[in-house]
């Protein structure tokens, strides 16, 4: 029954709740600024995770992704249009609610794009990026796109180190709430923690149902089929450059999104989220979780990412991410949940969660 493969969502939707109210007993509802901070984190690891382990593909630019996220959203929610305001095109702008009017914290009006159309341009912008790479690099074999996002990686960290736009080494700051429905709003201010956790645990949700629709529909068979034996599935008259290529592209704007929504939420973004230790970072948590297993590196990501925004590497922090790397590679190429012992205990607990 197709119904079966939500029932973790069920569960996972259960715990959150009820990690709430354990924080919420123990005074230590603090947690849950860096626990959101790492559900969006996640956004980019389960789109990541659909490119390695179903596509066969490795990002080695998802940092890049997110950085043009950030930075879309950033950018247009804070540069000051006062100056042109009485032009015909930012007027009309005005009435369609694209261009908002408010003060910032020092009493100065800013004329800027609401949020909600600077989300849509930057999903949009990294979707071209995205096939814009794509097109010439997938239809190579080996490990070319791995050297391209690499390359894309270093090219934007460049661009908003050096732009003055993009804030250089400083960063861009005073970036607004995110404004969505029924007084719900995206931020850090600590009056709003409980509701920015849960509108940041449901983006996760949305995009593991997204994800899990995708894996477990024809679609999802062909890119299995793909991983296998590209080949093979060639023969079979799948049309592995399209799929491979859709499936990049979606990856992107996942990254992008939990980009954006960080942007928001934080009210900056520097240019450490655009270092390739960082698109490092995201391809170990993927190989820790499981190359092909989403819902383990959705665990991962919360959870090594929740360690590091405590501090508990330290100044350690990146040699931890390259050292898990190698470690998984070298002894457990499937990740930890695929360890045979860890896999038994999980198929026991799943098929006990299926009745």
């Amino acid at each position: 029954m197709r119904l079966r493969i939500y029932y973790p969502v069920f569960v996972a939707a259960f715990l959150i709740v009820a990690l709430h109210l354990v924080l919420a007993a123990t005074g230590r509802t603090f947690y849950m600024t860096q626990i959101t901070m790492s559900a969006y984190y996640a956004l980019v690891v389960i789109g990541l995770c659909l490119l390695m382990g179903y596509a066969g593909q490795i990002s080695m630019g998802h940092a890049g992704f997110f950085a043009v996220g950030g930075y879309t959203v950033a950018v247009m929610t804070t540069h000051n249009l006062i100056a042109w305001r009485d032009a015909p095109l930012i007027a009309t702008l005005r009435s369609l609610g694209v261009v908002a009017q408010w003060q910032d914290l020092y009493g100065n009006e800013v004329l800027a794009f609401s949020p909600w159309p600077a989300f849509v341009v930057a999903m949009l912008l990294t979707a071209l990026i995205a096939l814009a790479i794509g097109l010439p690099v997938i239809r190579l074999k080996g490990h070319y796109l791995a050297m391209a996002t690499l390359g894309f990686g270093l090219i934007i960290y460049r661009i908003v180190l050096g732009a003055k736009l993009f804030g250089q080494a400083d960063g861009l700051s005073n970036v607004p709430a995110f404004r969505l429905v029924g007084g719900l709003q995206i931020n850090g201010r600590s009056a709003f923690r409980i509701q920015n956790y849960y509108i940041a645990w449901i983006a996760v949700l949305v995009a593991m149902v997204l994800a899990l629709n995708l894996v477990h529909s024809r679609v999802g068979r062909a890119l299995r089929s793909i991983h296998q034996s590209e080949e093979a599935a060639h023969s079979l008259g799948i049309n592995t450059y399209r799929y491979k290529l859709a499936t990049f592209i979606l990856s992107a704007v996942f990254a992008t999104v939990g980009g954006a929504l960080l942007t928001h939420y934080n009210g900056s973004i520097g240019p450490s989220e655009v270092t390739v230790m960082k698109s490092v970072r995201y391809v170990a948590i993927v190989a820790v979780g499981g190359m092909a297993n989403l819902w383990g590196a959705m665990v991962m990501a919360i959870l090594l990412n929740f360690l590091s925004l405590r501090g508990v590497f330290g100044s350690y922090d990146d040699a931890v991410f390259g050292a898990i790397l190698i470690g998984v590679m070298l002894f457990a190429p499937q990740g930890l949940l695929r360890i045979p012992k860890l896999r038994a205990a999980t198929s026991l607990l799943s098929r006990r969660l299926h009745g």
